[in-house]
Parts: C-alpha cells; structure tokens; sequence
C-alpha cells in the first residue's frame, strides 16, 4: 500500500505541503483542482500545473479525489451527455499526465450528511458527528446555515455555499429519481466512460454513500456489499471498483468491514482507513444493533461521532480492518480520513494536519506489524 494523505490545493488547504512532506512515510498527495464545477472540463495544461505545484514540494500526486459528477449525470438530464463527455475528455487528460485513480461518488444533492462538525468529545478535542433526531428535526434547505458556523473559514466538499444556495432547486431536480433510476444512470456514465479508463489504464473508484441509508428522503445506493456486488457486475470491468471507506460503510454497524474487504478483492482501488464511535444505534423495529465487532450497540436513534484512528477510542477494530486489506494483496493509495481537531488547530473541519498524520503513522505502523507477522 501507498501511504497518502488528501490535499485541496495551494489556495484551498490550510494544510501546506511541506507539513505534509514530513509525515513520516507520506510522499503522494490525493488532489484536486478544488474550484472546477461538476460538468467541467479539466484541461491538460490545469493537471500539469497541479502536478508541478506538488512536485516542487518533492511529493506525487497518487489520484484524484474528486472529479465531481455533476446533476444532470445522476439524474439523466439535458445536459447528461455533453457533461460526460467533458468527464471522458478530462479523464484522457489526466492519463496523459500518468494519473491512475480518480475517487469520485454518486450521492444526491449532499455528499455526506453530519448534523455536527464541531461536536466536543471528553478530552477537548472536536470532531464530526451524526444524530438522526437533530437531522430529522431540520429543514434541509437549513442544513447549511446550521453548520456553517463551525467551517473555520473553509468551503468543505460537497457543501460549497453556491451550491447550497440550490438546495430547493435540488430537491426538485430529483424528486421522481428513486434508487433504480439513480442505479440506472450511474451505469450509463460508467459504460460510457469504461473504454477511456482501459485506454488510459485509469481505476475509478466510487466512495460510498455517507451516511448509509437515505438521508431527507434521498436515495443512497452504495452502501453496503451487495449494491457494491451489483454494480460491479451490471459494468464487470477491473477500472470499476470501490473507494473502501471504513467510516462511510461503518456507519451502518451491521457492515461487516473486514469480510467486505475480502469479498472485493481486485476491486479495492483506494481506502480511507477511519473509526467511528457508536453512541446508540437501532433496528428500524427498535431492536438492539449487534455491530461486526461484536459490540452490543445501546438503543435509540442513530448517534455516531467519528473517533481518533485508535481501535479503543471507538467502535471499529482497526487491526482487523488493516489486516483485511494487506491480506487481499492491496497495494493502492489509503489515506488517514477525517482526524479530530486537536491541539488548537484552525482548519477545515475533518481534513487538519496533526490528527491525520497521527492517522496515517498509526496505520502505517499496523502494516508494519502486520507484514513482518507474515515473514
């Protein structure tokens, strides 16, 4: 595996990359040219001063995260076709510049859903974190604004405020797209697109829906193994593969993480390796949750808050998680996902420097072990 961590760019990152040059083991970078909408074409001459801004720092670009996918994609629209062609275009632009994975996700209108991003935990740190009866009490037109404040500043992936602003329009837009029609087209976009990324040898890897259910009547269909299984067969193609984000596919405690690693096999392109703590957790008829760990989830309406990479500051076991990758021959990009703010930091909520890097030494030091287990 590629020990890497994710980067929004010189003018959008708070996190510089000669910080990130100093993590022990951390050499790429997962980029993206941050201001570019859905629907754009990325030209050749944007991605070689994007690879050059990150090789002056003596690092690599390892993927692309993301090449957003735009509205009219996901739902069929008018302007599906002339957009995917733009997605085809710039994806032959970035394997001429030998870019090789692009995560990008299939989510409508938000692309994950927390009703906190500033939610204090017992030592002082704060972190995001997820409570169903917060969400269900809440307009989603007032889902921004609720959370705005705590951003530090920062415009935070799928929530940029000019698409905000579109919240009513977006509901519209996908009011009769339920979750066959929203499979649908994303099978029409990776059919379309699967003969460049064999050109170019380019590995798409779809991130899956955060949190997974549907969230204000939305459909979610990336979320579990067998949607994973379905899509992957309805366009069975090796450049059709997963982004595997433990805290993502975690969100739902009865997705047992290790054995969906070892299901995918060969179709793992990248993984955000995070914990989560489960605080209550139910069944839809108010039955206790038991999660893949064993844990016996106490009852209510889901609570979740995401944890430092450590197994025993929250629900997941990491080991097993680590283990489950190096055990299918991984050997692509994994990033630390999603750290807790810590130690005074300011930065955007999530993506700070000193709780990543603590990430990404915790499970580079899992692999350690792992591996010389093995010899």
């Amino acid at each position: 595996m590629e020990m890497t961590l994710r980067w929004y760019g010189k003018e959008f990152d708070t996190v510089k990359l000669w910080q990130i040059n100093q993590i022990p083991g951390v050499k790429g970078v997962i980029t993206t040219l941050y201001d570019k909408a859905a629907g754009d074409l990325w030209t050749q001459d944007e991605i070689k001063k994007l690879k050059a801004d990150v090789a002056e720092a003596d690092m690599h670009i390892s993927g692309i995260e993301s090449v957003n996918i735009s509205d009219d994609i996901k739902i069929g629209g008018g302007k599906r076709d002339e957009h995917i062609d733009n997605y085809i275009k710039t994806l032959e632009n970035l394997g001429k510049e030998d870019i090789h994975m692009v995560c990008y996700n299939f989510m409508p209108v938000f692309d994950w859903t927390r009703s906190e991003l500033a939610r204090r935990r017992a030592d002082g740190a704060t972190v995001l974190a997820y409570n169903q009866k917060a969400v269900d009490a809440i307009n989603p037109e007032d889902m921004f604004a609720s959370i705005n404040g705590d951003m530090n500043g920062t415009v935070m992936p799928g929530w940029e405020p000019e698409r905000m602003a579109r919240v009513k329009e977006l509901f519209e837009m996908y009011k009769d797209i339920d979750e066959d029609k929203l499979f649908a087209n994303l099978v029409y976009f990776l059919e379309a697109i699967m003969p460049v990324c064999n050109k170019y040898d380019i590995k798409m890897a779809i991130h899956p829906d955060d949190p997974a259910w549907n969230v204000f009547g939305l459909p979610r269909i990336i979320n579990n193994e067998k949607n994973i299984q379905r899509m992957m067969k309805a366009v069975d193609d090796v450049h059709n593969g997963v982004t595997f984000c433990s805290g993502s596919y975690g969100t739902n405690p009865e997705n047992d993480l290790p054995q969906m690693i070892r299901n995918l096999k060969g179709r793992i392109h990248f993984a955000h390796v995070r914990n989560l703590q489960f605080n209550s957790f139910q069944h839809e008829d108010g039955s206790q949750v038991t999660s893949w760990t064993g844990e016996k989830i106490p009852v209510g309406p889901a609570d979740f808050e995401e944890a430092c990479h450590l197994s025993s500051d929250g629900s997941f076991d990491m080991y097993e998680i680590v283990k489950a990758l190096y055990d299918i021959g991984f050997d692509g990009p994994i990033r630390p996902d999603h750290g807790r703010m810590i130690w005074d930091e300011k930065a955007m909520p999530g993506y700070g420097l000193y709780d990543r890097a603590l990430g990404a030494c915790y499970i580079q030091g899992l692999w350690e072990a792992i591996e010389k287990s093995h010899r």
